[in-house]
Formats: C-alpha cells, structure tokens, sequence
C-alpha cells in the first residue's frame, strides 16, 4: 500500500439541494459551465488534480501547499467576481477546507485521514471561506500574506483527536474584522428586519417604508417565540450594501428580512423576502400592492400580512433545522420543534411520536410553556380518538393547566390550553378569556384565531367563528394548523344547514391534513344531507381508509358539541351506511 505527503482541498456548493429544488436544469448546467470555465483551470494552473467529483462537490490533490492554498483563495475571488455580476438564484458560493497530511494511493484515488480532515474543515468553513489546518498554516505563514485567524480546536466527526483550525483571511481585512467573533444565536428562531429600500425616488415613500418596517418588527417582537432585533441595530445598515450573511454573523440571528417600496401612480407595491443567514439562502419572498390613498390603513394591513405570513414561514424552517440537527446536540426547544410536524398531522401514529418528543422537552426543562400546550393537545387526541382513557384525559388537563398556568404570555401555550379544556370540560367562558388574552398578545397568530374559531364553534357563537377561522386562513394560507378553521366552517356550515358549504370547507380542510378523521365524516355528513349518496359513500369509505375501525358510536362519545348537534350528524353518517 503506497502513501505520501499530500495538500488536499475540499470543497462544495453551498446551499447546492436548495438550488436544484429551484432549479434543477439550470442549476447543474451553471454549475457544469463554472467547473469547466473557472474551477478546472485555476486547479491545473496551480498544478493540482482533481481526483473525485461528489455531485455539488470536489476533491483536489497538490504537490505543493502554497498552491493549495493559493489555489483556494483564486477559486473565492474568482467566485465573488462572477457572483457580483449574476441574479441572486444564479450565484454559486464554496466552502472549502485545505489539509496537509498522509494520503493512501489507491490508482486515481487518495484516501485517509489527510482526506478526512479536509472534508471536515470544509463543512466548518463560512460561504465563500476557507478553513485550514494548523499543519497547513505553520507551512505558508512566512511565505504567503494571508492572515489567519485561530478558531481553537474542533471536534469533528470520525476523527478521534480535536484538530487546531484557522480561518484564512485575505490581505486587505482589517485587524477589527480578524479579531471579530459572531454572536451566538438565541435558542430560538431569531430575525433582523432590516430598512427596506425606497425604490419610488420619492422622499414621502421613506417614512411610509420606516413606518412599515418599525410596525412590522413591534409585531414580531409580540411572539415570544421569536427573538428580534430592535430597530435602532438593523437601521444601522441603511443605504448600505452588504452581504446578508455579514449581517446576520454581526447581530447574531439566524434570519434577515430584507425588502422594498414602490410607488407607481396611485399604487403602491412592497416586496418583502425571508433569507437564511448563513448560507444566504432565500426561504420566502412575497410582494403585497394597495391603493395609496389611505396610506396608514395600508401600512396596518401590509405589516398584518407581512408579520402573519412570516411566522408559520420561520417555523417552517425552524423545524428544518432541527431535524438536520445531530441527535446528541438537541434542546428542548429543538424537541419541541421535531414534534410540530407530528402534533400537526394528528394520527394516532403521529400523536404517539410527538408526545414522545415532547415529553423530551419537558425533561430538559420542566417549565416550557409551549411544549405543555402541545403535550395537552396531543394527550387530548389521544383520549378522544384514541379509546377515551382516563389516564390520557388526566394527563391532557395536567398539560392544560401547565399551558395556561406557566405561559400567561405565551399565546400558542395559551391557545392550546384553552382548546383542550374546551374540547374536554366543555367550559367555554375560561376557554374564550384564555384565547382572548393569546389574541391580544399575538394579534397576528393564525394558531389562536384557528383554535379560536373552533372553541367558538363549540360555543355556538357561530358568526364569531367564522369570523376567526377567516381571520386565521388570511393571515397564513398555507398553514398546516389551517384544517382546524376549514373543520369550524364546515361545522358551522352543517349545524346551520349550508350542506354545499359544508362539503366545501371539509374538502378544503382534507387537502391540508388529509389524515385527519373528523373532516371525513364531516364530508359525509355534508353529502348525505343534500342527498348526494354516491358522492357520501365514496367519502365514507374513504373514511374508513383513513381511519380503520371508525365508528359511528366513538364518533359521537367525543362529545365536543351539544348531544342534539352530535346526533344530527350521526343521522347523516348512518345514511351513508358507516358502521355503529
């Protein structure tokens, strides 16, 4: 078996799946046109061969280390250039890593540690930098006039040892931007809203902008789930440009929101985009037009609209993160975020999982609010679909009242609290003055106004829950929490006999949460009622797919609206020939 010294260099696409997602044709035809147009060539002026390709990534073998790493910075700037000058879902950034150590020869191939530690000082570099090894900087710190800065020593996967790591830093930073640390990131999902820009030429336009992006920022601060950065840091880069990432590295969080204003004639149109710090990655973007004669009504709807779309958006991406998380590295608030996806689809399968994960949660720490909110909620499916067990109704009351107790200002604990002492107790009065407080903390929360909308159905106070369930599909279309505000309007629509309503609120509620029980046999009941048996039996046994071993007698012991209300739908299921 040959060895022998070697510099390898390893580097990838940053954000490469994302883009293929976008864009799968142009992504590999623009990455194919740069590999042969930029990175080949640098390689084989600097004397280096490539001796594996990984899709999105490389792996480059030098005889020298000076041309490694002279190679890896020509690479960056080379990248910067072109970047500088293309659309931003057309920019290509690498991380690379650069290690000095013994290799195997095995044909074309190299293998060993000295080829490990370069792909893991890869994956621990910046987009766009370079991360070298303390081998690799005490052999080029006399010849060549990069600075280095000390990242300490890093444990990384599959290597025994902790290595030393230096971030390489090209001539012209300055000493403040060598020695500067980033923040570290709050445990919870965390936001900049920076000044968006005034594109009209128009000076009124910018205090309608500033007053839009102040509103917007006081609103988000009011989710307490959500860490925001005051105003007076993020105006601090007014005017300016620089690189997302810079931006989000200097105020610690995990996204920028970033946009702009234009006036045309009587009209104005805001666009506004949600970017992942750290790989400046595009998680969101919208844009949002009104007349401009009333221009404070439409800076109150714009900042309503803005605020109640970015928040199921973040968690959305918050629940990505976490589960790309080590299994070893979670948090509660990491726990609680893998068991959203789960607490959300409601099956018995699912229910199971998230209370699992959720029960994690409460051990890291006993106190947290929100996760008592969904263990209630979770507790509570249980024991109404799940064989009425006294031990599951305790324990969904036990996380209620923790909900309500500990998260006074924490509207999602509070919401769910009140929904499941609604759903439970039946004692809608605490219920309503629970959602009313999470409401007036989270004016923009489409979870309370969803939840709401149902308790209020229960309550039958009917134009209140339509009211609310409206209110809640507005402010987040795409919601997965959404079936609950289409199950209110359909119970609604049945309890006040508009049966086509009916059938199509249920319909609409099963495209969110197709596995969701309750709003099959409400498309049953819907089409019984207006005589429609073909249509009911085919949602029947659609029904019974879904939810094998269904009946019409568990159905009712739920028990969440009045006996009489119950038995009518019963009446509609038994004509569709469901089982008793």
């Amino acid at each position: 078996m040959d060895r022998k010294l070697a510099a390898i260099l390893a580097a990838d696409v940053v954000g490469y799946s994302a883009l293929m997602e976008r864009d799968e044709t142009g992504t590999f035809e623009r990455l194919t046109a740069i590999r042969k147009e930029l990175i080949e060539p640098e390689i084989a002026r600097r004397r280096g061969r490539i001796f594996k390709l990984m899709g999105d990534g490389l792996l480059v073998e030098f005889g020298s280390v000076v041309d490694a790493v002279e190679c890896a910075v020509s690479l960056q700037r080379a990248l910067n250039e072109r970047n500088a000058d293309a659309m931003q879902n057309e920019r290509f950034e690498l991380r690379i890593g650069l290690n000095l150590g013994e290799v195997i020869i095995d044909g074309d191939d190299r293998y060993g540690e000295g080829v490990n530690v370069s792909v893991r000082l890869q994956q621990l570099a910046d987009p766009g930098g370079i991360c070298i090894s303390d081998k690799v900087a005490r052999e080029v710190e006399k010849t060549l006039t990069f600075g280095f800065e000390s990242m300490g020593e890093q444990h990384v996967k599959n290597i025994a040892e902790p290595i030393a790591v230096h971030r390489l830093v090209q001539e012209g930073t300055s000493p403040e931007t060598r020695l500067a640390r980033p923040l570290a990131l709050p445990n919870k999902s965390s936001i900049a809203v920076l000044a968006f820009a005034n594109m009209s030429g128009d000076p009124e336009q910018e205090y309608f902008a500033d007053g839009l992006v102040e509103d917007v920022i006081t609103n988000l601060s009011k989710i307490p789930s959500l860490f925001v950065i005051a105003r007076n840091s993020t105006f601090a880069y007014k005017g300016k440009t620089i690189d997302v990432r810079q931006i989000a590295r200097e105020l610690g969080v995990r996204y920028v929101l970033e946009g702009s204003i234009r006036r045309a004639a009587n009209r104005l149109r805001i666009t506004a985009q949600l970017i992942e710090g750290k790989d400046a990655t595009h998680i969101w973007a919208d844009k949002f037009e009104g007349a401009a004669e009333d221009i404070f009504d439409l800076q109150d709807q714009l900042t309503e609209r803005i605020v109640g779309t970015l928040e199921p958006t973040l968690r959305r991406a918050e629940i990505e993160r976490a589960r790309r998380k080590r299994p070893d590295s979670l948090d509660a608030y990491d726990f609680l975020l893998r068991a959203l996806p789960h607490s959300y689809a409601n099956t018995p399968m699912d229910t199971s999982e998230a209370l699992r994960l959720l029960n994690e949660a409460l051990r890291l720490d006993p106190n947290y609010a929100c996760a008592h909110g969904y263990a209630a909620w979770g507790y509570e499916q249980r024991f109404l679909r799940g064989g009425f067990r006294p031990e599951d109704r305790a324990a969904a009351l036990k996380h209620a009242n923790a909900a309500l107790a500990v998260g006074t200002d924490d509207p999602p604990a509070l919401c769910l609290g009140a929904f499941v002492h609604a759903t439970i107790t039946h004692d809608y009065d605490r219920s309503i003055n629970a959602l009313d407080r999470a409401l007036m903390l989270g004016g923009n929360s489409s979870l309370a106004y969803g939840l709401s909308a149902m308790v209020h159905m229960f309550n039958e106070t009917y134009d209140r829950s339509c009211d609310h369930a409206f209110k809640a599909l507005r402010l987040s279309p795409l919601d997965p929490m959404n079936y609950h505000s289409y199950l209110a309007l359909a119970w609604v629509s049945l309890f006040t006999a508009r049966f086509e309503d009916a059938v199509k609120y249920s319909a609409l509620g099963i495209q969110v949460n197709p596995g969701f029980s309750i709003l099959h046999a409400s498309l049953v009941a819907g089409y019984a009622n207006l005589d429609r048996m073909d249509a009911a039996r085919t949602a029947a046994a659609r029904l019974l797919e879904v939810a094998p071993g269904w009946t019409i007698n568990e159905f009712v012991r739920m028990d969440v609206v009045r006996p009489q209300l119950m038995d009518r739908l019963a009446s509609a299921l038994r004509k569709a020939g469901l089982p008793e």
